[in-house]
């Protein structure tokens, strides 16, 4: 934990970490003023890609937290920038919110149903059958399958639900293609975050509950790695996997528990 104190930026996931859904979790406060207070360079590095920086900034200042809107980097960002980068101009048939159709919309990727050079699959609260029969048309076509994340499930207040993996599946498994996903463990996704962080990767660190996304992309990106238990992972989890988080947490007000019991032992 010492070590860990001693970092300069933090990468932080949001959903699981940070909440569950509207509901701000245990200790998020605190770390928060934690970071504040010893002036540490933090980044949101979220999978999801329904809302913008702007909505995510505002969602968390409704539950006492103030940031900037830079201090936020979607998945829906991260999968604009790369088609942009790809096929400037492009078109795009979307399932998603509009989190990622302004993404795409901002970097002049336009929408594009009947003969578009993408397929890009997010999370949809709306996503039926005729979207997905679409999707696969549109594929089996010729339009390459993109996912802005590779998240299979995701917390919220009231359990478990499919995310942007799941989604994808039928897709994938009636076209035969598998999708190129953009969001975390995406080395694309973590060389940018740690680009806006502007802390070299020795001097960061990963926070997120996610083995599968978040744990991997930090080791190899060369970050520290922190598991929290507030979201989809359990310790016991943890074995099902070749590798391992350096931390594993109960959650992320276990670090500013920790520096102020550590900073207590100091001065007594």
């Amino acid at each position: 934990m010492r070590e860990l104190l001693k970092k300069k930026g933090f990468i932080c996931d949001m959903d699981g970490v940070i909440y569950h859904g509207n509901c701000l979790l245990p200790g998020v406060k605190e770390f928060f003023a934690w970071l504040t207070e010893n002036h540490k360079k933090f980044l949101f590095l979220t999978n999801s890609g329904q809302y913008t920086p702007k909505e995510l900034q505002q969602k968390l200042a409704r539950m006492g937290l103030e940031a900037e809107e830079s201090n936020f980097y979607t998945s829906a960002l991260a999968t604009a920038h790369f088609l942009k980068s790809q096929a400037p101009g492009c078109s795009a048939y979307v399932l998603g919110e509009h989190g990622i159709l302004n993404a795409l919309y901002d970097v002049g990727i336009t929408y594009n149903d009947v003969n578009p050079d993408y397929v890009v699959v997010g999370e949809a609260s709306g996503y039926n059958l005729e979207m997905i029969t679409r999707a696969i048309r549109l594929v089996n076509g010729g339009a390459k399958l993109i996912g802005t994340n590779y998240d299979l499930t995701g917390p919220t207040e009231s359990g478990i639900i499919p995310a942007c993996r799941a989604l994808l599946a039928p897709i994938e498994l009636v076209t035969g293609k598998t999708a190129y996903y953009m969001g975390k463990p995406n080395p694309l996704m973590m060389r940018t975050g740690l680009k806006l962080l502007g802390v070299h990767s020795e001097e960061a660190a990963m926070i997120g509950d996610r083995m599968d996304t978040d744990i991997v992309a930090g080791i190899e990106s060369g970050l520290d790695t922190v598991l929290v238990l507030s979201g989809v992972t359990t310790r016991e989890d943890c074995l099902n996997f070749p590798y391992r988080p350096r931390l594993i947490l109960n959650g992320v007000g276990d670090i500013p528990a920790f520096a102020e019991a550590h900073r207590g032992a100091e001065e007594g």
